[in-house]
């Protein structure tokens, strides 16, 4: 096959099928948070149903199970009868981060070249964050020395081997894998990307000694360049893949016993979904799962409504994520830190900040006042919860402002006590700082507002871009309250609340893609660098790509292949991801399209470029995609032939207490416009219209507020 009929292969990006083609039934969503599990299900006529349960940390299926049981029953279908009717079962998850972040994963032990093993905890001599903080302590590596094994062998930068795999060595770590019980195991021999034989002896050795082991070879993890980024990540994945593992086992185990025998999606860091199987062997491409789903949503949503520049925040129990989304395609990094872990691996640029609904507010050892990065949590969650929780909230807050209404929160599931939120307020805040308690409440808003106007701020004005040509669109349960005083903070013109925002991550499941990141080596300067080279791996990546989007299920109408090339210039560390056409890779002239590209995004990115330095390649990547249906949401709104009224009065916070009217947000009409002060009360959230900003309703049912 031609490279120019491989590279251009595929629908067109902006082409979806819409629900019921190929695909009949309900498609369902489920999003697992720290504090609230969400469910989305759309049907083959648009209509969608929703649920939002408290999560249940000790067994998340639980939480699951209650919420499909609600689904069911808002369809009027048994919980079998509902799982039977569904096609597809779309999944985010947290697990993988929560073992990160919690250090409960496997216990791993790694295979490295022999004098390499402390460069897992050497990193690349620099410090991730705080460089010059002199007392910040070194993040604790995952693999401990004493399971950081040498093995005796040596492949040069070129592939040729300078000594052999040594069997002695071998098996000497392969008795101290035995003997410390090990779960996990990573292997990364020194370029092993040039020459993968050594790492292969050494998986096959692992599999017949020791059965049972979770294996992970560099190689095939991350074939990148770049000895440091390709180690943590088959460390993270050792680490993370056999909790991950169990745990979609067990929940696709749970719905197959309830009535599903559909196939189970999981979202990947990257924005794109893979099947149990592929997501297990690669868990460390989800352990930015959770906040992928809600930049996608927001991704999803602004072409609804036409707006192709938005700031997405997604504001719930226990974090805040934020990202940024250009011309409607979200940013992607080429690697991230979490928790002093690096994973090397492409993930959508989201800013997670430890500001929720459930963030608690104390006062630090400076005799300030801080919110989060602690949080309540599912359990005991809030103290207004009434379930044991003694701090105040976030959520505290809002209700003693009056902001929130205590008989409806969740839809009328948890009836928040303002008694207890009142007390935890006055015994925390109001005794070790003054004041009343409606000051302290106040100063908790008002503080999680700056964090999160901060951190629009870093995706935003940090990395050059101007916050008031964005629209800011505002998902999850908590955002609604924040949204335009984020908004009027940054000068943003234009907030957009989803109809679905309480879900908007499990809404985002199902607007994405089946999508595999594949990736290979192509080191040299661009005018050295023969046709053939670039040639061969594009042909190698395309056969790679189109047998895992097979082993998915894609039909072959439905497959893309979209290839790209890391390129930087000589003597730089970082490089620029550029998108590979069908032009670029024939004999005429292919190196001065791509410096011309390269040097475009270069600029774009950092202002100018150097037109006399060298460019040189680092790999050829793919992205192989497998389009899936694309939610069609039925329009929303309750379509009355004249403007809703208000549900009543609500006496509210805003520098002093008045009465403003409240709205219910089911019974709004498309293309009502509402007029602030006023606040709008949904099943699982509220919007708060402070003065003089002006708010209509989408076709969709959601509000376009002009701030």
């Amino acid at each position: 096959m031609a490279v120019s009929s491989v590279i251009e292969e595929g629908r067109e990006p902006g082409e979806s099928m819409e629900i019921g083609q190929g695909s009949p039934g309900f498609r369902l969503g489920i999003d697992i948070g720290g504090t609230f599990t969400d469910l989305v299900t759309v049907g083959e006529t648009g209509k969608v149903a929703v649920a939002k349960v408290l999560s249940t940390p000790g067994n998340p299926a639980l939480a699951v199970e209650r919420g499909t049981s609600l689904l069911a029953q808002q369809l009027d279908l048994s919980v079998a009868g509902f799982l039977g009717r569904c096609s597809l079962v779309v999944h985010g998850t947290t697990v993988a981060t929560n073992a990160l972040l919690e250090r409960r994963g496997a216990r791993t032990a790694l295979l490295t070249t022999s004098g390499f093993r402390d460069l897992l905890e050497m990193r690349e001599g620099a410090k991730a964050t705080g460089r010059y903080d002199l007392r910040l302590p070194p993040p604790e590596p995952l693999v401990p020395r004493r399971l950081r094994l040498p093995v005796a062998e040596r492949v040069r930068y070129s592939g040729a081997v300078e000594s052999p795999l040594d069997a002695a060595s071998l098996a000497e770590a392969l008795d101290r894998l035995a003997e410390n019980n090990v779960e996990a195991v990573a292997v990364c021999f020194l370029h092993s990307t040039a020459n993968p034989d050594h790492e292969r002896l050494a998986g096959q050795a692992l599999t017949e000694h020791l059965p049972g082991l979770f294996v992970c070879l560099s190689h095939e993890v991350l074939p990148h360049v770049g000895e440091y980024d390709r180690l943590s990540t088959t460390v993270v994945n050792a680490y993370v893949g056999p909790v991950l593992s169990e745990y979609l086992k067990g929940l696709s185990q749970s719905l197959g016993r309830s009535g599903y025998q559909g196939a189970v999606l999981v979202m990947q860091s990257h924005g794109g979904v893979l099947p149990v199987a592929a997501s297990s062997e690669l868990a460390a491409g989800a352990v930015l799962s959770g906040p992928a789903a809600g930049v996608y949503s927001a991704a999803f949503y602004g072409q609804l409504l036409d707006l192709r520049d938005l700031i997405s925040l997604d504001m719930g129990g226990t974090s805040t994520d934020i990202a940024l989304i250009e011309n409607g395609v979200p940013a992607v990094v080429s690697q991230r830190e979490v928790d002093g872990a690096r994973i090397a691996l492409p993930s959508l640029a989201v800013h997670t900040l430890g500001a929720g609904g459930g963030s608690i507010a104390a006062v630090g050892p400076d005799g300030l006042l801080r919110v989060g990065p602690d949080s309540a949590g599912a359990q005991p969650g809030p103290a207004c919860y009434g379930r044991g929780g003694t701090q105040p909230t976030v959520t505290d807050a809002n209700l003693l402002l009056g902001y929130l209404d205590p008989s409806h929160f969740l839809g009328g599931e948890i009836p928040l006590d303002r008694a207890a939120g009142e007390a935890a307020m006055s015994e925390h805040l109001v005794r070790p700082l003054g004041g009343e308690t409606v000051t302290a409440a106040l100063g908790v808003y008002d503080l999680v507002s700056v964090q999160m106007a901060e951190g629009i701020r870093t995706v935003t004005v940090r990395e050059g871009r101007d916050p008031r040509r964005f629209t800011l669109l505002a998902g999850g349960g908590a955002a609604g309250l924040h949204a335009v005083t984020l908004a009027r903070e940054l000068d943003i013109p234009r907030v957009v609340v989803p109809r679905l925002a309480p879900v908007l991550s499990a809404l985002g499941l199902l607007a994405a893609d089946i999508r595999y990141e594949l990736v290979q080596p192509c080191v040299g300067e661009l005018g050295a660098l023969l046709v053939a080279e670039p040639q061969r791996l594009i042909h190698w990546l395309a056969e790679e790509g189109r047998h895992c989007l097979a082993t998915a299920g894609v039909p072959e109408p439905s497959r893309i292949l979209k290839f790209s090339v890391d390129l930087l210039y000589a003597n730089q560390v970082h490089a620029l991801n550029v998108p590979l056409e069908a032009a670029d890779v024939t004999p005429e002239n292919w190196p001065d399209r791509l410096r011309s590209r390269f040097e475009a995004a270069y600029g774009a990115r950092y202002g100018y470029h150097q037109p006399d330095q060298p460019v040189k390649a680092r790999a050829v990547r793919l992205s192989a995609v497998g389009q899936l249906p694309r939610p069609r949401l039925a329009r929303g709104g309750a379509n009355l032939s004249r403007p809703a009224e208000p549900v009543g009065e609500r006496t509210i916070y805003l520098g002093h207490w008045r009465e403003v009217a409240v709205y219910r947000l089911e019974q709004l009409s498309p293309d009502e416009t509402l007029t602030g002060p006023a606040v709008v009360d949904g099943d699982y959230t509220t919007v708060l219209l402070p003065p003089g900003c002006d708010a209509r309703v989408d076709s969709w049912g959601g509000l376009v507020i002009d701030v």
